[in-house]
């Protein structure tokens, strides 16, 4: 028996870690953030919202350990605002540095290794002192597909080019293609098309994944994300939001683990006493 559709999820790996911190939307007007241990094979649930997340306009830390993220909270009654951009610790939503935006009309900031790098300036809440130490920080431009262009993602030849009118990268969004070769495998790639895809709004059935391998185009319908791991394993997000990790064989994919982010149901319970410190 098939599954009822699931909850909008997108993955956001980690650059130097087995890593994923998964996204979800769902049940409107909820988020949620969820850390997955690709290595071990574990998810762990963590914080609930009762606000936007904007997945595209979101980042990990190179070593799994922190989120930044760019949420509109209505209800918000610090000095950040109720747009803005924050640092916590993955999976939860607490605060430990926060920047106030002018609204919706950013594209948010992501982590770089250079730790001089700093576009954000100082925090209107918290201290961002301990990140310093170990990451910078530098604002997201406008983009398609922004997570995935900086985890080694490209556009294919048959994206249309962006005119320099495109301010967004809006006008061309629902044509651009991009993909990313199968690390430790010559000739094998995953492609993704849509403009959901591409920022992550609207509705969830615009995205197409594909695998392509010699002149052979296998389409993921089932897939709402997937990603290659550092071991070239296949981390997919289905549309009735299950997480699974497949490998290839002769004899093709198959899941070797498999964990559920769509069974959980809202539950903004205070965060653990990790969730307040760096």
């Amino acid at each position: 028996m098939s599954r009822a559709p699931g909850p909008r999820l997108f993955g956001i790996p980690a650059a130097k870690a087995p890593v994923v911190a998964v996204l979800r939307r769902g049940p409107s007007p909820w988020s949620h953030v969820g850390r997955w241990d690709v290595a071990r094979a574990v998810y762990e649930p963590g914080a609930w919202i009762r606000a936007n997340l904007y997945p595209q306009r979101c980042d990990l830390s190179p070593d799994g350990r922190w989120l930044c993220y760019f949420t509109l909270k209505g209800a918000a009654r610090w000095k950040a605002g109720p747009t803005y951009i924050a640092l916590s610790r993955l999976p939860w939503l607490t605060a430990l540095a926060a920047w106030g935006t002018c609204g919706t009309w950013t594209r948010g900031a992501h982590f770089v290794e250079r730790r001089r790098t700093w576009e954000v300036g100082e925090p209107a809440e918290g201290d961002a002192r301990p990140c310093r130490k170990k990451f910078g920080l530098a604002l997201t431009r406008p983009a398609t597909f922004a997570v995935e262009r900086r985890r080694g993602w490209t556009e294919t030849p048959e994206s249309p080019p962006r005119r320099a009118s495109d301010m967004w990268d809006e006008r061309r969004a629902a044509a651009v293609v991009v993909q990313k070769a199968r690390p430790r495998t010559a000739g094998m790639r995953l492609r993704v098309r849509g403009y959901f895809a591409a920022f992550r709004g609207g509705q969830s059935t615009d995205v197409a994944y594909d695998l392509l391998e010699d002149g052979r185009v296998t389409s993921l319908a089932e897939a709402q994300w997937a990603d290659w791991d550092a071991d070239g394993r296949l981390l997919v997000a289905t549309r009735d939001g299950r997480l699974q990790i497949r490998e290839t064989s002769p004899r093709g994919w198959s899941v070797v683990a498999e964990a559920d982010a769509g069974g959980v149901t809202p539950n903004p319970a205070p965060p653990p006493a990790e969730a307040y410190h760096w």
